[in-house]
């Protein structure tokens, strides 16, 4: 199954400096200018990536977090040493029929051995069930469960450390398990899943699809073993291979939730909305492991707000009783407990009152600026491409991402920049943007949310139109003014409209929330 957000956002915490993918982003950064981007379904180590992309694991800059290969918890027969009880029930001897098998003849006959061993790692003592580990793999060098157990307690002992050397020896023992002779299935399994996962957490997600493409052709009826593949392919951002094992499976197991909530999303990234909402509804409705995330929530609701269905709502509320959503309009995934939530800020509520002053008494130099820009045809406005719009055209020219400043940008407009460079609420919003917004007559942009709580946005109109623009939080419905801020939190559900017979022109700048404290700002992952 996929982790959630959350658990695997604190596996990449405790292995912060590990190599390899992006390290957070719901990603808008791959693909260039973000505009008001909806959380995207990552199964990558960002946070904020476009709603319809799966990034690949080249590095930008970071988001939430490798996610996790679906295995179980790393599998010990420490119960198959015990002593068989008497007076076992039908059900209890049905449910030791099922466990894994893990010993081979050989391993049978030092199962004590093993058994103090894995005693050892079972109370916490992993230092002493490495040696242990270790020696009996000097005595015993073909015994797959010694030195399984060895791999084991070197991932234990990974995660005490908080060392990824620590986890790549473990990534090494357990392939080493694996090429031994005699090795029973239910431990190849166990330990190739176990490798494919702790591979997916170093950011090794091309080992871990290998690894994962080798359990399938060794265990190729199980269905599990597959979904977990199409993540993988998820992860790499290819989409058509992952779309491909989804429908093998649901052509052998029509209704498996796991893989109908993810071929779903696939149909969504490929703007199929109605043919999306089925299998994401059925997939949700399943229950099964892996398919309450709140990814799926958003993006069904989502599907069934663009085809007029009005129990969107309801998914939204379901998510939001799952402690998906903060609420039915607030449905930002990648959030800070606690902050202050309002659709709509005043100036003197954010604590940015400078700033804000700043852009309303330069607003004239600002927009000669943006138009100089949008006159001279030079291609920095790019094209909205994350499938927000129903219909228009809508540009952008980003000067900051993620808290980075665009040099090249702003060259085209100094001035602007310049006049930014003192605040560092907005030059240093890791999780926001600094960007010029122009929005063609004809333009409806759907409803959506940010991808965060962390943000307010700024919005600075510079050519309005005097009709037909307006701009739809929650329920209350603005319009923008020239030389004027509007504020709002856009992980509250917005919506724009521009039905003028010109185009709007506006500024858009986000700020931290004003609640964070200064090390959170500091360390928090960008979006």
């Amino acid at each position: 199954m996929v982790a959630s957000p959350e658990n695997r956002l604190r596996e990449k915490e405790l292995h912060a400096e590990s190599p390899g993918e992006n390290k957070e982003s719901t990603s808008h950064s791959p693909h260039g200018s973000t505009p008001d981007a909806e959380p995207s379904l990552e199964f990558t180590t960002e946070e904020s990536r476009p709603a319809n992309q799966i990034s690949p694991e080249s590095p930008p800059a970071a988001q939430p977090v490798p996610t996790s290969v679906s295995t179980p918890e790393s599998i010990t027969e420490t119960t198959e040493f015990t002593e068989e009880p008497s007076g076992e029930s039908k059900e209890e001897k049905e449910a030791k029929k099922k466990k894994p098998k893990l010993l081979n003849k050989f391993d049978k006959t030092i199962k004590s051995e093993i058994n103090a061993a894995e005693k050892l790692r079972k109370k916490g003592k992993i230092q002493e069930s490495l040696h242990a580990f270790e020696a009996l793999v000097q005595k015993f060098p073909q015994s797959p469960r010694c030195r399984y157990g060895k791999a084991q307690a070197e991932d234990d002992l990974a995660e005490k450390m908080r060392s990824n050397e620590m986890l790549l020896k473990a990534v090494n023992s357990y392939r080493e398990v694996a090429e031994l002779p005699d090795v029973p299935p239910d431990l190849i399994k166990a330990t190739l899943k176990r490798r494919a996962d702790r591979q997916q957490f170093l950011g090794r997600t091309r080992g871990s699809l290998a690894t994962l493409e080798e359990l399938v052709q060794i265990f190729p009826e199980d269905i599990s073993l597959k979904n977990d593949l199409g993540v993988a392919h998820l992860l790499l951002g290819d989409n058509k291979s992952a779309k491909r094992i989804y429908e093998e499976v649901l052509a052998h197991a029509p209704h498996d939730g796991f893989a109908k909530v993810h071929y779903g999303f696939i149909l969504k990234s490929e703007n199929k909305i109605a043919e999306s909402i089925p299998y994401l509804r059925e997939g949700l409705e399943s229950g099964e492991p892996g398919t309450d995330d709140g990814r799926f929530y958003f993006h069904l609701g989502d599907a069934l707000q663009r085809t007029g269905d009005k129990s969107a709502y309801d998914w939204y509320e379901a998510g939001h009783r799952r402690g998906h959503f903060a609420s039915v309009w607030q449905r930002s995934l990648y959030n800070v407990p606690g902050l202050r939530a309002q659709p709509w800020w005043m100036a003197e509520e954010t604590g940015y009152t400078a700033l804000i002053k700043t852009l309303e008494r330069n607003w004239l130099t600002i927009r000669d600026e943006a138009l100089s820009v949008l006159d001279g045809n030079s291609g920095q406005f790019l094209p909205e491409d994350e499938n927000l719009r129903e219909t228009g055209d809508w540009g952008q020219f980003t000067l900051w991402q993620q808290g980075r400043k665009a040099a090249a940008s702003c060259r085209y407009v100094p001035k602007t920049c310049g006049l930014l460079e003192r605040y560092p609420e907005a030059t240093s919003c890791k999780r926001g943007q600094i960007k010029f917004s122009v929005m063609q007559a004809g333009t409806h942009v759907w409803p959506h949310t940010g991808p965060t709580n962390c943000r307010l946005r700024m919005h600075l109109g510079l050519v309005i139109p005097s009709k037909g623009c307006r701009i739809r939080c929650t329920n209350q419905t603005r319009e923008w003014e020239e030389g004027k801020v509007l504020i709002f939190d856009d992980s509250f559900e917005h919506e724009v409209w521009q039905e003028a017979e010109s185009y709007r022109l506006i500024f858009i700048v986000d700020v931290w929330h004003p609640e964070l404290t200064q090390l959170q700002r500091q360390t928090l992952s960008p979006i």
